[in-house]
Parts: C-alpha cells; structure tokens; sequence
C-alpha cells in the first residue's frame, strides 16, 4: 500500500539531475552523520509483520508515520506487508532494504530488532527505526520499547479486582486466564509475570490459566480455548492472540464471562464484555520518532524502554463501556494504580519488584 506519495517542490532540472546522481542508499543522510539522520527528501517504508488491517497494533503504527510524513513535504511512504509466516520476515526485510530506495525502515514487533541487526549487517546504510523491541549498540538502529510489566500488571490487577467481585457475574473461584497467540520472550519473562502478579497483589490466591493458539489467527482455537478455561473456573480472560481474540471474545460471551483487552482500545468489540483495556500510544511513538529522524535526531546506536509515565502506556478509564462493566470501588482501586505509575510513586521496572518511592 503507498502513504503519502506527495513530492516536494524541486527548484530546477539541474537540481534534480543532481539528485538523481546520489546513491540511493545514502539519498536522505546528512553526510558524515549516520548517528543522527537528517532526511531531505525522504522516503520512508513500513515493514509490517504480518498485516495490518484487523490488527489495530500495526493500523496504529502506519497512522503515526503517515501522520509524521504528512507534516513534511516531499516525504514518500510505502507499508509492505511481510505475512503471518515470521520466516519469512527477514528475506523480506532483505528485499526491501536491497532496493536502497529508503531513508527509513520502520517496524514493530519483539522479534524485528535481531532480524534488522541481519539485515543491516548485509546493509549497513540502511536505518531502521524499530517499535516494541529493544537492541542497543547497532548503528543502523533506534529502538523503542514499551514497559509492558506495567501494562501486563495493569491488566492484571483489574483482572483480579473483576475476578473478586469488582464485575457483575464474577464466581467464586478466584480464578483468571490468559489466552496468548504464541509463547515468545516478552510473552514468557514479562507478560505473564506481570499479570500474575498484578492479580496477585489484590488476592494472593487468585490461579492464572494460560493458553496458547499457536498462531495469532485462528479464531476457531482461541474461543475452543477460552470456552475450556471458563468451564474450569476462569471469569476473566486477557486476550493477546491477534486475530484469535474474536474467538476468545465470542466464547467469553456465550459464557456471560469477562475479556481484558491489550494494546489498543478494544471496549467496543463487544461492549459489556470487553471490561478494561491497558493500552500501548504505538501512534504517538512512530509520529514523534519518524519526526525525530525527519529533524536529524534520531540517536541510531541506542534504545528506550518507555512506560506509563512517559506517556506510552496505559489504561483506559474514561469509556463509558469500562464505567458501566466494573463496579466504583474495583475502578477506585485501579486509579489508584495507574495514578501512581503515572506519577512515579509505584515502580514497576522491567525485571524488579515492585515497589514506592
């Protein structure tokens, strides 16, 4: 799909002869500068692994660097879709960096900075800009990562406060889950961790149930699975599981049960089901950093871990949707939270225990 393809203004034939003699792997680059890019007549692709309609996540990161692009004159943008197939993301990325024809390849998933660091070994003009992912030391690379032990303890914490009787329909058993699409680092160390213990510091007996699709589509598996874990006990159910949620959504409705969303806003899938969402602002980072490269200063070599108080995560109170699923005092007690996180008196850094200032 193409972005924004508006060109800029070039004042004469000779200055776009000249143009046309500079090497398109450096074409955008202030010369001697590879640590912080400056673009002049930029172009920009998206690498999007997997696709991006039906996956907010990926909707999210195109809006925020068209938006960026569009402030620009001149910038051109170009979204490439790599598929549901992670092997063949990288083949693909080759492709992409091999035609020399971008400033900037930007892209968003856990698994895109090792398969960048590749690819930029084979190429080592090409800049990337990577979201959801953390690598420092690699000049050809910026990367932004998200605290997503608060968002997963955020998550966590309504869950055990619906699971408690914070929601109408909460039984007795104390008991949440977790249908993901696949295991993966962030998933296995982080996630998960967070989530238990965010339920975990409102009730220490509350059980976590975790599921796995085994794809991130498969809508038919991921209501099997949560339609399984409901049966046994569970009344809340965070869905990480891509296009597999709608399934986890549908069975948790059948059963009168509760989904937490995460990522995006998801209180209108199904309102009165969907009860809370801890979201990511993937928008406002790929705006503010595809800017930062546009301006000349993205610091390529280094990466940022960012969470709730930087602005980056959170979690969303004021929808109605939220307003009406989940009692007074369970919506109290997660202000409660996000206000300290916001503010810095609870710290949740990503490997340590939480704690106050």
């Amino acid at each position: 799909m193409e972005g924004n393809e508006r060109k800029g203004r070039i004042g004469s034939k000779a200055a776009l002869a000249v143009l046309m003699m500079m090497s398109v792997t450096t074409l955008g680059f202030t010369e001697g500068a590879p640590d912080a890019t400056k673009a002049t007549e930029a172009s920009i692709a998206i690498f999007v692994p997997g696709v991006v309609s039906g996956s907010p996540i990926y909707e999210l990161l195109v809006a925020g660097v068209q938006q960026a692009a569009a402030e620009r004159p001149g910038t051109k943008v170009k979204t490439v879709e790599g598929g549901f197939n992670q092997a063949d993301w990288e083949s693909k990325l080759t492709s992409l960096a091999a035609t020399g024809e971008y400033g900037l390849i930007v892209s968003s998933n856990q698994a895109m900075p090792a398969i960048a660091a590749s690819v930029s070994q084979r190429f080592p003009t090409q800049r990337f800009l990577l979201l959801d992912g953390e690598l420092s030391g690699n000049p050809s690379i910026f990367t932004l990562a998200y605290n997503q032990r608060e968002q997963g303890y955020m998550a966590g914490f309504l869950a055990g406060l619906a699971t408690t009787g914070g929601v109408a329909g909460a039984n007795a058993a104390k008991k949440i889950g977790l249908v993901a699409g696949q295991e993966y680092p962030a998933m296995n160390g982080t996630i998960l961790p967070a989530y238990t213990e965010g339920a975990k510091a409102v009730d220490p007996s509350i059980e976590v149930d975790f599921r796995v699709v085994g794809n991130w589509y498969d809508a038919a598996k991921g209501a099997e699975l949560a339609a399984a874990m409901i049966r046994e006990g569970v009344d809340v159910v965070l869905a990480i599981s891509g296009g597999a949620n709608q399934g986890v959504v549908q069975a948790a409705a059948d059963a009168k049960a509760s989904v937490i969303w995460f990522d995006v806003n998801g209180y209108a899938v199904r309102p009165g089901t969907v009860i809370g969402s801890s979201v990511l602002r993937q928008d406002k980072a790929a705006y503010e950093q595809v800017k930062r490269w546009l301006d000349g200063k993205l610091p390529f070599g280094t990466a940022v871990v960012l969470g709730v108080a930087d602005g980056y995560v959170d979690f969303i109170q004021d929808d109605p949707e939220y307003i009406k699923a989940v009692s007074e005092s369970a919506r109290a007690s997660q202000a409660g939270l996000v206000a300290g996180l916001k503010s810095g008196t609870i710290k949740l850094p990503l490997g340590g225990n939480p704690g106050s200032k």
